[in-house]
Parts: structure tokens; sequence; C-alpha cells
């Protein structure tokens, strides 16, 4: 347990990262290259990404029961595995949080071949290149990094340092989200979770305020309000 909880801790905080580096220099959705924290967490810390890890490190590990015989498809199935894999986690935490608490935490809409706005082929594509990066460039070091850990123990006080804030920054993400729910469920709309964070930031650039990029839903107006104001905002841009 101890090794996955390493590895949970090592791919949410890289996977927050690329998720910044990509929604600030390459995300359609992001047309300002504004700095947007990325996620459900306020925290540099993405679980899906942590969950990712693990199962890419499970999956690589199980290459030493050679499935195919030829090393070269061994290792394409393995990294399509990957992305299946990756693909349905991600399917099953957007559809949860979707049909649940009306939140969508993602919008893959505007991709071709999406399912729900949950999954796409071209985030797919991505997980599998992932996949292979992991498996080349990554995994080979992270078995030097167990073995490190299984040596050094104390570093365990780390990794529990890391969830006590990570359990904390989740009770408080939920707390958000469920007036995000209520909002929705009273109003009969779907939230869209990164579209309300970039709005707030792109208020405070507005009024040349600072921004809390670790509070991205701190407002001067009550969270409600906000939210009025922004779907209001959004039925007189379409009525035009």
């Amino acid at each position: 347990m101890l090794i996955l909880a390493f590895l949970f801790f090592i791919g949410s905080v890289s996977g927050w990262v690329l998720e910044l580096l990509f929604r600030r220099f390459i995300s359609s959705a992001n047309p300002e290259r504004k700095w947007i924290n990325p996620g459900f967490c306020t925290g540099p810390y993405l679980p899906i990404y942590g969950c990712g890890l693990c199962i890419m490190y499970l999956i690589a590990s199980m290459e030493k029961f050679n499935m195919i015989t030829d090393p070269f498809w061994n290792k394409i199935v393995l990294f399509i595995f990957m992305s299946v894999c990756m693909t349905a986690i991600e399917y099953i935490a957007g559809i949860v949080s979707l049909k649940h608490t009306k939140v969508r935490l993602w919008d893959y809409t505007k991709e071709w071949g999406n399912i729900q706005g949950v999954i796409c082929p071209k985030f797919s594509l991505i997980w599998a290149i992932l996949g292979a990066v992991y498996y080349f460039f990554i995994h080979p070091y992270i078995l030097d990094a167990l073995n490190w850990l299984s040596n050094n123990l104390a570093f365990s006080f780390f990794i529990g340092l890391f969830f006590g804030f990570f359990i904390i920054d989740v009770v408080n993400s939920a707390q958000i989200v469920a007036k995000l729910k209520k909002y929705a469920e009273e109003n009969n709309v779907v939230v869209r979770y990164e579209t309300i964070k970039a709005d707030i930031r792109k208020r405070y650039d507005e009024r040349k305020q600072k921004y809390h990029f670790f509070r991205p839903f701190r407002t001067e107006l009550p969270l409600t309000e906000h939210l009025n104001d922004l779907f209001n905002q959004n039925k007189r841009r379409i009525k035009k």
C-alpha cells in the first residue's frame, strides 16, 4: 500500500503540473492564456492522474507475463490497455459528477467523437502516448525510487503529510461542489466547473485585483449571485 500511496502522490502532483501547462499554453478553452488552477481540488494535485499512475505501474508490471510473444506488439497492446483503463477512469469520474451533482468537471463536447462530452478519441490517444512516455522514461526510475523508499521509510512521513492536506482539500472542494449542485438542481442547469473558475479569474483581471490562484472560487459576491450573473450573461449572449 505504501508503494501505491507514493505513486498516487507523484502522479497527482505531476499531473497537476501537466494540466497547468497544457491549459496555459495549448488548450483552446483558455484563449486568454491565463494561469488557471486546474482540477477539482484547490491544491497542486489531480487525483485522476494519481490513480492513473498507479494503474500504469500495475499494467507495466504485467509485461513479464508476456501476453504476446512479439515484444513490439506486446508493448502496443500494453499502451492500448493503459489508454482504455485511463479512459474508463475518466468516463466514470466525469459521468458520476455529471449525473450525481450536475457539475461538468471538464468539457469535451467540441471534440470529435466525444461521448457525452466526458471522453473523446483525442484524449484517449493522449493517454496512450502518456502511457508510452511513462513506460520508456519513467517506469524504470520509479522502480529505483521504490527501492529507495523501501530503504528510507522515514519518507513515508511526507506521504502521510500529503494525504492529510489532500483529505482536507477534498472535503473543502466537496462543499463547493455541494453548493454548485444545489444551484444546478434549483435552476435545472448543468454547471461547468472550469468555466466558473475562468470567469472568476477574468473578473479579477478586469478589475485589476489580486487573483487567488489556490482559491479559484473566491469572489466578492456570494457564489450563488456570481452564478446567476454568469448564466444571465450567457442567456443575453445567446439571444443576440
